[in-house]
């Protein structure tokens, strides 16, 4: 890794609001931080602890100051709350660590139902604040699978948010629908779905609604693309090749740096336990891409 890169902070990307709390618009995503290989795996093999923690040190070191995570984030013997809580605590009065509830995962790392009633959903934010060591969590996102109405669970949140528990609300994986629905009960300050080069039109919509409406958008496998929890793979395009030669940077960089270009508003939350590979990303947040460049990205992300 360059000097040149090292040297380069979340900064570099600009900021966003999430509600009243102000973040770089990279951040960090802290799913792949407990296994080695592909995440979210029962068969999972744990991370090397120390280096973990050593990549959110360095993360935090390098600006950023909003990271992604959820209880459901684990391996044997590895949590990512835990190791958050590990790392950082006790936090810096600007650090915004986001988390979601919804999916559930026994201890063996199979996964379960959702959680879908009120109760359910407040043992599972009571054990983000346990793991994380908070006593409010700053921004709950709910995570969803399918069309089904959310009123009841996101109602659910929303109660706790007034009672102090949750200090702002999000979304994940949604649809249009879902967002107005949510929007006649609280606030809601982002929404976190699949995006980057190739994404779907849908995902696209949800994008320009999100601008709209003043709501971040936070794409989650921006790098990653169809490889999903198994990280990127494959043959990668010959256009977002040729953009990262021109600039001297990885692929992952070009993509991140599109994803960024896409509106003020779209932030991005890189995960990785490689920290070599932590700060490439940060650097992303200061790749400057020509209107050429973004021109030729915008054909790959369409025809894809």
């Amino acid at each position: 890794m360059t000097t040149t890169s090292e040297m380069i902070t979340a900064a570099a990307a600009g900021t966003w609001k999430l509600g009243d709390l102000t973040v770089n618009r990279i951040g960090f995503g802290a799913m792949r931080l407990p296994q080695q290989g592909p995440a979210l795996r029962a068969d999972a093999a744990p991370s090397d602890r120390e280096r973990s923690i050593g990549v959110l040190r360095k993360a935090v070191e390098l600006g950023v100051n909003h990271i992604d995570t959820a209880a459901f984030y684990f391996s044997p013997l590895r949590s990512a709350n835990e190791l958050i809580n590990r790392a950082l605590a006790p936090y810096a009065d600007d650090l915004v660590i986001t988390t979601k509830v919804g999916p559930t995962r026994v201890p063996s790392g199979e996964w379960g139902e959702h959680a879908r009633t009120p109760g359910a959903l407040r043992g599972q934010v009571e054990e983000n604040l346990r793991q994380l060591g908070r006593d409010h969590l700053d921004v709950v996102n709910l995570r969803i699978v399918g069309p089904d109405p959310i009123a009841e669970r996101f109602g659910a949140l929303a109660e706790l948010r007034e009672a102090g528990l949750i200090r702002h609300l999000g979304l994940s994986n949604v649809r249009p629908a879902h967002l107005d629905e949510a929007l006649a009960i609280a606030p809601v300050v982002c929404v976190q779905n699949p995006y980057g080069i190739g994404a779907s039109a849908a995902q696209e919509e949800m994008l320009r609604l999100c601008g709209e409406r003043g709501i971040a958008f936070v794409p989650f496998y921006a790098i990653a693309g169809a490889g999903r929890e198994s990280g990127a793979g494959g043959t990668e395009s010959e256009e977002v090749l040729a953009v990262a030669r021109a600039h001297g940077v990885s692929a992952a960089r070009v993509r991140l740096a599109w994803t960024l270009h896409r509106g003020p508003h779209v932030l991005a939350i890189p995960g990785t336990g490689d920290p070599e590979h932590l700060v490439d990303n940060v650097a992303a947040g200061a790749l400057r891409l020509t209107e050429d460049e973004l021109a030729r990205l915008d054909a790959v992300h369409i025809g894809a």
